[in-house]
């Protein structure tokens, strides 16, 4: 008796029915990126997972050690390491996603995503930041001239 295959067996990786075809197309690319950095977090905590697993560890320095323990911590570790390996390539196929989605678009000059100001405002902030350098050098030849005068007497 043979079992049946499983539903999807001998389908291509991307080849979907219309429906899921056309889903996987809407995915919005904000919605990746925020799934990109949950991935990343769950990386993170994964690996500090792992290190609290292996800083908890005693070397094998002579001493006999249970091996019952030893195999329920080894067994952490590898399901740690396997689900931070599931956990990359997710990251993997996210960035794929997101530059295939962006792979179109012109990159935008930094230039213009700063706000502009209008032509009349920036105008009037030149002649207002004039006019304080002519009062700034006007006060200060006062000084100058004050200070002169009191040398003198």
């Amino acid at each position: 008796m043979s079992t049946p295959p499983l539903a999807g067996a001998g389908i291509p990786p991307g080849a979907f029915s219309g429906t899921q075809a056309q889903a996987a197309r809407e995915v919005n690319t904000a919605s990746l990126c925020r799934i990109g950095q949950e991935t990343v977090q769950d990386i993170v905590f994964r690996t500090m997972e792992i290190f609290q697993l292996l800083r908890n560890m005693q070397l094998p320095n002579g001493v006999t050690y249970h091996t019952g323990t030893y195999q329920d911590r080894l067994g952490k570790l590898q399901e740690h390491l396997r689900q931070l390996s599931i956990l990359f390539r997710k990251l993997r196929l996210v960035y794929d996603k997101c530059n295939e989605n962006c792979a179109g678009l012109d990159p935008v000059p930094v230039e213009q995503l700063i706000p502009y100001v209008e032509e009349d405002g920036s105008k009037h902030d030149d002649r207002s930041a004039a006019s304080q350098l002519r009062f700034a050098s006007e006060e200060r030849r006062e000084i100058m001239e004050v200070n002169k005068v009191r040398k003198l007497k």
